[in-house]
């Protein structure tokens, strides 16, 4: 049979030793509390002496008790510091990046600012300008490289018309209309601008490669002097491109001519101008001897 859970001292001897010990430390608690109680009243300065060597009996234990809560509060004042410093390096983490997003927004900013004024003032160089306006698309992954132009007829816009920006030549209308225009690009490889080197005028012809370069051709095949750095300019042959338009420069020789980097890369060109064709007449002509020439292969045919 199961004890019962509520048991009586007196069931156990140890649990009575343990009673009859508490009772007799308390009494002898209380008669020493009395004894010091009189001695205090009755002999001060016997009781100076004993407060004193109890201080120092029990020193020991009061200073190992102080360390440890000393130790203990250090802990803590150091786990807090450390979370604070945490919180602290996380919100310095979020106000530097939230700066350097100001900050590339700034240069951003400064820089669109800059190619403005250099449109500006290449305005005010071309007085015939037809109009300036923002490239509103480019092709980057398509076969042709084609650009879309925030002006049309309305603004007096025609085919064959050159698109320039401050760094130099982008393209040329291809199609035109009411309120927006298709610009054939330099890099395009269909398109093939008559260029000529600015430093002694040497005629050659840059094709496009469809990766913002043009090869480069002389005129006279039998001779390949172009080196880097070369800078090539439109020639004005051809009556479509004014001469002098920076166009692209040379990044290394080939075989049969050069490679050039085209300067006014429409990835990077925000803001271009309209110019009119350099000799519309000669290029009329140019046409109209085209399509003689159609129809008479056509008529020869029949």
């Amino acid at each position: 049979m199961a004890p019962p859970k509520n048991r009586r001292p007196g069931f156990s001897k140890r649990a009575q030793y343990s009673i009859f010990a508490s009772y007799l430390l308390g009494i002898l608690g209380a008669i020493v509390g009395f004894l010091l109680l009189l001695i205090s009243i009755f002999d001060p300065q016997g009781f100076s002496v004993l407060r004193t060597i109890g201080a120092e009996a029990t020193a020991p234990v009061s200073k190992t008790l102080s360390d440890a809560g000393s130790a203990t509060g250090n802990v803590g004042e150091n786990i807090a510091a450390y979370f604070n410093a945490a919180s602290k390096n996380t919100a310095m983490k979020r106000e530097l990046k939230k700066n350097r997003i100001e900050i590339l927004e700034a240069r951003s900013l400064k820089q669109e600012n800059e190619r403005l004024k250099r449109l500006l003032k290449l305005e005010k160089e071309v007085p015939d300008a037809i109009g300036m306006a923002r490239l509103i698309s480019s092709t980057a992954s398509s076969s042709r490289r084609m650009a879309t132009l925030g002006l049309g007829i309305t603004d007096g816009i025609l085919i064959g018309q050159p698109v320039r920006a401050p760094e130099g030549l982008v393209g040329r209308v291809v199609e035109a209309g009411p309120t927006t225009a298709r610009i054939l690009l330099v890099s395009d490889s269909q398109n093939v601008t008559p260029v000529k080197r600015a430093s002694d005028e040497l005629p050659a012809f840059a094709t496009g490669r469809g990766d913002g370069t043009v090869d480069i051709r002389p005129i006279n095949l039998g001779t390949n002097p172009f080196k880097g750095g070369d800078l090539l300019i439109t020639s004005g042959s051809g009556g479509l491109y004014a001469p002098g338009i920076p166009v692209a420069v040379v990044i290394r020789k080939t075989d049969t001519g050069a490679i050039a980097r085209i300067l006014a890369n429409s990835a990077k060109v925000s803001h271009v101008i309209v110019q009119p064709m350099f000799q519309a007449e000669t290029v009329a002509a140019i046409k109209q001897e085209k399509i003689d020439e159609a129809e008479a292969e056509i008529e020869g045919g029949e």
